[in-house]
């Protein structure tokens, strides 16, 4: 029997909202006209297999909330909380915690650790407005909680296609390994959901000192039909593959790099290159400059194919040793670096800045680089456009700042719109809530400065929840 017993406590309406009554005034007014538009999520992580079987579930709340979720144990691990206490799988013999109720019992105990933190805003907004959860998770109550958590999750409304539907999303791209036979895409098609759509990541086929590149470049040639032997019939696959997902509805390919150095090699230099690399004589400064080519060549690649081509840049991944040996990558020890792109992004600007048909979309975890280098290159470049505050500025404050340090130099219009880019499905519409609360606001607070008109703001409003991201990703084209 469920014992859930909610008390009285709601999120506050004006939440993000201008303590200053003419301000606020106008950002409910922007709000209201914003917040039921549909969700375009044209870049994330959700797993596709999540969403093609309609017989598909989340699992238990730990599973949902807690064990897959870096921001949530990052937190706990920095104050102590072991990751093994918290379900997360390790890659040795010794034993984690399998009961998801003491997973959550521990969840519950810290939860004060995620005040005055986005994703305290986004738990919050999914436990209150998802789940209908209406009193603050605690020791006391978490297994209330979970209780009444763990029976909405086994009704059929909160199906992870149900929730596709209610959640009201137009477009939610995944994004997938270059080798991918999309599979699950394929599923979702036959099925009619077609608005999900594949992005194509070939990160693990440049990093050439990966122990499995060789086996993720054979996977590339059995994917392909093409006997990966050389530089050519590398690009021959990749080419083909690119082919592949846009037949799938594909609309971007995603690049992660610790930098944005690009150079183009000569003919001969690459091939050399790629032919050592196949030989396993690879080292450091080899990669840097394969992967700065081949950044250029995903360039050329993108202005003619038509594929938006993404770059984040600037995460020093895995810093914690001890963590990345124990449990593997993607554990919350991910750390932003200072990064320098106007050099670095040249020569690939110089090649395609000015190409009608190529759009780069430029994300940083280095916010001192918005207003000093990304903002002006965006405010020039006709392929650029700055994409929203990325991963650790995913947050109220990131936002503000965002639009403070570009919109004076790059404008509105050469701006992404927004995109979620994560991984838990259910914390899409908090996400997305967000970002338009405070964008409105941000719109409110220039209205009441006299630097924008109110019809304007209601236009950029609209833009800034919809239309920017439509086009950046050219969705306005199916």
């Amino acid at each position: 029997m469920n014992h859930y017993r909610p008390a009285s406590r709601r999120l506050s309406p004006d939440r993000c909202f201008a303590a200053d009554p003419a301000q606020r005034a106008v950002a409910r007014a922007l709000y209201a006209v914003v917040r039921e538009l549909p969700l375009l999520c044209p870049h994330g992580h959700v797993q596709p297999a999540l969403l093609a079987a309609p017989e598909a579930r989340f699992g238990s709340p730990a599973e949902l909330f807690i064990i897959p979720d870096h921001y949530v144990t990052r937190m706990l691990y920095s104050q102590g909380v072991p990751l093994e206490e918290l379900g997360v799988p390790a890659r040795d013999d010794r034993p984690v915690e399998s009961d998801h109720r003491r997973i959550w019992q521990r969840f519950a105990e810290h939860f004060y650790l995620f005040r005055a933190t986005p994703t305290g805003l986004w738990l919050a907004d999914e436990l209150t407005n998802l789940f209908g959860v209406e009193e603050r998770l605690s020791a006391e109550s978490a297994g209330r909680i979970y209780d009444h958590l763990e029976a909405q999750l086994a009704r059929p409304e909160f199906a992870p296609q149900a929730l596709l539907k209610r959640f009201n999303i137009a477009l939610l791209a995944t994004t997938d390994a270059a080798a991918d036979d999309l599979a699950h895409h394929q599923r979702l098609h036959a099925d009619g959901l077609n608005h999900i759509r594949p992005t194509f990541r070939p990160d693990a086929l440049i990093a050439l000192s990966r122990p499995d590149w060789p086996a993720q470049i054979a996977a590339l040639g059995r994917a392909a039909g093409v006997e990966v032997a050389s530089y050519a019939d590398f690009v021959r696959a990749l080419e083909q593959r690119r082919a592949f997902f846009q037949q799938m509805g594909a609309l971007a390919t995603d690049h992660a790099a610790l930098t944005p150095y690009t150079h183009r090699l000569s003919d001969g230099e690459v091939a050399t290159l790629f032919a050592r690399a196949l030989r396993g004589e690879v080292d450091a400064s080899a990669e840097a400059r394969f992967t700065g080519h081949m950044l250029i060549e995903f360039a050329r690649m993108s202005a003619e194919d038509g594929l938006v081509m993404q770059l984040h840049v600037g995460s020093l991944r895995n810093h914690n040793h001890a963590v990345f040996t124990r449990f593997g990558p993607d554990n919350g020890a991910d750390i932003p670096i200072s990064t320098e792109w106007t050099r670095n992004l040249q020569p690939l600007l110089h090649a395609y800045g000015d190409d009608p048909r190529f759009r780069l979309i430029l994300f940083t975890l280095d916010e001192s680089s918005y207003s000093r280098e990304l903002a002006p290159l965006a405010g020039h470049y006709p392929a650029l456009r700055l994409g929203p505050p990325w991963w650790f500025f995913d947050s109220v404050n990131g936002m503000r700042r965002y639009f403070d340090l570009v919109v004076e130099t790059a404008g509105i219009y050469n701006l992404a719109g927004f995109n979620d880019d994560t991984r838990a499905f259910a914390s899409i519409p908090s996400r997305h809530d967000l970002w338009r609360r405070v964008s409105c606001d941000w719109l409110a607070g220039l209205v009441v400065q006299g630097l924008l008109a109110e019809d304007e703001a209601h236009e950029l409003a609209y833009e800034l929840a919809y239309g920017l991201a439509q086009r950046a990703y050219r969705w306005e084209t199916w």
